[in-house]
């Protein structure tokens, strides 16, 4: 079955170039021209990505964006003009996976679209921490017996930990594991994971016992149920 891919975006330009792109592919393509459009269309199409502007009528890509999270872990690229470092780390603390700045090559975005759609597809073996069941085989982390539903993003970033439990992994390390070598300068990427797996994954994401912060260095996982620290 053909990946299905919502480009949400107001300007018809950009809807048009990216379109027979994607098409060539082999990606399904529905396009949405403004938020509440979009979020209609999500529902609809149930695509396997959104391509997602920023600035839109009616309702914005980040009010999209949030929408989207409540229902749903569908892979989400922003592609908008707004490049500034506080635009882009408040659309990935709010649920975007990947960031790409108008204008853009489009091989570029094809790159980032098939690196999001791989992400975290290699086995690992089940992990057993606590209240958390990660089984990295089937994708499923499980908090207290209950699903945990994380993006691909999300999920990347802990399994890169997990991969190294008890090891510290630094910012940099996991910008070029998860988001690529043309990532190493983005480390705010990694803050706003973390900030959101720990609200999903830990009992007081305050004072993390999971997700540890070693400061000036870097994140590790810890898989011994006592220790907690501090969530900067």
């Amino acid at each position: 079955m053909k990946q299905r891919i919502l480009i949400v975006d107001d300007d018809p330009g950009i809807v048009a170039a990216i379109t027979p792109a994607l098409r060539a592919q082999g990606y399904e393509v529905a396009a949405a021209h403004d938020g509440e459009l979009a979020l209609a269309a999500f529902r609809q199409v149930e695509p396997h990505l959104v391509l997602l502007d920023l600035v839109m009528p009616k309702l914005g890509g980040i009010g999209v964006c949030q929408q989207i999270r409540q229902q749903s872990a569908t892979p989400i690229i922003v592609v908008s003009v707004k490049g500034a470092e506080a635009d882009i780390v408040t659309a990935l603390d709010n649920g975007a996976d990947d960031y790409l700045v108008k204008p853009f090559r489009l091989s570029e975005l094809l790159a980032r679209i098939r690196a999001v759609l791989r992400r975290g597809r290699t086995p690992q073996p089940l992990i057993e921490c606590a209240d958390l069941v990660i089984d990295t085989t089937r994708r499923i982390v499980l908090r207290q017996g209950q699903p945990v539903s994380l993006t691909p993003i999300e999920y990347a970033v802990l399994a890169e930990l997990v991969a190294h439990r008890n090891g510290v992994v630094t910012a940099r390390q996991i910008v070029q594991r998860v988001w690529g070598p043309q990532y190493a300068d983005a480390t705010d990427y990694v803050k706003g994971v973390i900030r959101r797996l720990r609200v999903k994954l830990e009992p007081d994401p305050a004072h993390p016992r999971y997700i540890i912060t070693e400061p000036h260095v870097g994140y590790r996982f810890n898989d011994a149920s006592g220790a907690v620290s501090s969530p900067s």
